[in-house]
C-alpha cells in the first residue's frame, strides 16, 4: 500500500493530540489554515522560532519528531539521521523516518515480530511492573532497526513498534495508572502506525488515547479522538470485531459521563456487528472478545442500576470466561461484588470482593483492584459488619497494602 502524501508525521501528532483538523491546530496555534496546510505537504517549509516553539510546545514534539528538516545552516543539520537513544529508562525513542547506509536483512522484520508477539501473550500473566521496561526496550530497538530497513520490511518493522508502544501504553494506563505518561507513549504508538500506513492500528491507538480524557471527565474530547478512530476503522476496511470494540469503548466512555442509555445503544448495536459474524481480525486485537463485550453490557447495567440484569450477564460473563484471562476475572468479580453492595447484600458483595483478591494476589491488575476499592466505599454503611472487616483484614493486610503500593 502506498504511503500517504505529506508530511505524515505531523499529521498523526495533531490527531493524537486531539486537533481533528487543521483549522483546529490553526487556531490553537494563531495562525492560519494555509499555513498548517502547507507544513503538512510533502516539503514542508522551515518555521520561524516562535512559531517552532509553538508548534513542539503544543504537540510536545521535537521539530524533527513532527517531520520538519532544518535548512542548510540552521539549527539542525540536513538529511537523514539515526534516531536518538534513550538517556534514561523510561525514556521514550523518537520514530525516526528516514532510512540510513546500513540495510537490514528482510528477516528482521520477523524476528521483530516475534518478540512483540511474545510481549503481546506475556501482558496476561507477568507483573506489570516486569513486563513494561521489556516493552520499552523492544520499542528502542525498533526504533534503531527502522531507519535500516526499506519497502515492505520497514512497513512490518513500524507495525511491530506500533504494537509495542501501543502494549506498553496500555499497561502505562490500565496496570500503572499513569495517564499522562500513557499518552505520551500512544503517540508514539500512532506516529509508527503512521510510518506502516497501518489504518487498523492507527484506529486502535487513537480509540485507546480517548481513554484518557474519558477518565478525567473530558467525554466531549474522548469522543471526538473515537470520531478520529472510527475514521481510520474505515480506510482500514475493519473487521466486525474491531468496529464492534470501538463500539465498546465509545459506550464506557458514555457510561463514565453518566450517559448510560446511550451506552446500551452502543453495545446493543456491536452485539448486532458480532451477530453477522467476523472475518480477518487483527492478531494484535487480543483483548476482545464475545465474552468481553457482554462484561462491558454487565458494567454498564451496573451503572444504570439495572441490577437483576447486571447480575446475570456478570455471572454468565465469568463462567464463560476463559481461565487464561485472569486479569479480567478481577474485574468481573470486582463489578459483582458492587452489584450486591448496590442491592444491599454486603456479606455477598465482601465474597465476589475477597474472590477478586485472591485472582489479584495471582495477577495483579490496578483495574481490578479500583474496582474492589470502590466497592468498600460503597460498603462503607456495613462497615461495622463481621464481614466487611474481614474485607479490610484481607485489603489492608501486608501484603495487599506492600504490593499495592510497590506496584
Amino acid at each position: 500500500m502506498p504511503q500517504p502524501a505529506g508530511n505524515t508525521r505531523l499529521r498523526a501528532a495533531r490527531l493524537a493530540a486531539g486537533y481533528n483538523s487543521q483549522q483546529a491546530l490553526a487556531s490553537a496555534l494563531d495562525v492560519g489554515v494555509r499555513q498548517v496546510r502547507r507544513w503538512e505537504s510533502e516539503a514542508p517549509p522551515w518555521p520561524h522560532p516562535d512559531l517552532q516553539e509553538r508548534l513542539t510546545r503544543t504537540l510536545g514534539q521535537t521539530m524533527e519528531a513532527l517531520g520538519f528538516r532544518a535548512p542548510v545552516g540552521r539549527d539542525s543539520a540536513p538529511g537523514p539521521r539515526r534516531p536518538q537513544r534513550a538517556s534514561a529508562p523510561g525514556v521514550l525513542a523518537a520514530v525516526p523516518a528516514h532510512a540510513t547506509a546500513t540495510m537490514q536483512p528482510p528477516t528482521v522484520a520477523t524476528d521483530y515480530e516475534s518478540v512483540t508477539r511474545a510481549h503481546r501473550r506475556l501482558y496476561w500473566s507477568v507483573a506489570p511492573a516486569t513486563l513494561h521496561p521489556a516493552v520499552l526496550a523492544h520499542a528502542a530497538l525498533g526504533c534503531a532497526l527502522l531507519p535500516e530497513t526499506v519497502g515492505q520490511t520497514r512497513a512490518s518493522v513500524a507495525s511491530a513498534l506500533a504494537e509495542s508502544w501501543l502494549l506498553a501504553g496500555r499497561v502505562e494506563f490500565f496496570d500503572l495508572q499513569e495517564p499522562e505518561r500513557a499518552a505520551a507513549t500512544l503517540l508514539r504508538a500512532l506516529q509508527a502506525a503512521g510510518e506502516a500506513d497501518d489504518q487498523l492500528l492507527g484506529a486502535a491507538v487513537l480509540a485507546h488515547t480517548a481513554f484518557i480524557p474519558a477518565w478525567d471527565g473530558r467525554r466531549d474530547d474522548a469522543v471526538q479522538r473515537l470520531v478520529a478512530a472510527r475514521t481510520y476503522a474505515r480506510r482500514g476496511s475493519a473487521s466486525a470485531m474491531l468496529l464492534a470494540w470501538l463500539d465498546a469503548v465509545e459506550a464506557e466512555c458514555e457510561t463514565r459521563a453518566g450517559n448510560t442509555r446511550t451506552a446500551l445503544h452502543l453495545i446493543g448495536h456491536a452485539e448486532d456487528l458480532l451477530a453477522d459474524g467476523d472475518d480477518q481480525v487483527p492478531e494484535w486485537l487480543d483483548w476482545f472478545s464475545h465474552v468481553r463485550l457482554a462484561a462491558f453490557r454487565g458494567h454498564t447495567e451496573l451503572r444504570t442500576g439495572h441490577l437483576p440484569q447486571a447480575r446475570a450477564t456478570l455471572t454468565a460473563v465469568l463462567d464463560a470466561l476463559p481461565a487464561d484471562e485472569e486479569k479480567q476475572r478481577s474485574v468481573i468479580l470486582g463489578d459483582l461484588a458492587a452489584v450486591e453492595a448496590a442491592a444491599g447484600s454486603p456479606e455477598a458483595a465482601c465474597e465476589h470482593a475477597l474472590r477478586a483478591l485472591d485472582q489479584l494476589e495471582r495477577t495483579w491488575y490496578a483495574t481490578g483492584m479500583a474496582r474492589i476499592r470502590d466497592v468498600r466505599r460503597a460498603l462503607a454503611p456495613h462497615q461495622h459488619e463481621p464481614c466487611v472487616r474481614a474485607l479490610d483484614e484481607r485489603l489492608y493486610g501486608w501484603s495487599t497494602t506492600v504490593s499495592a503500593l510497590a506496584r
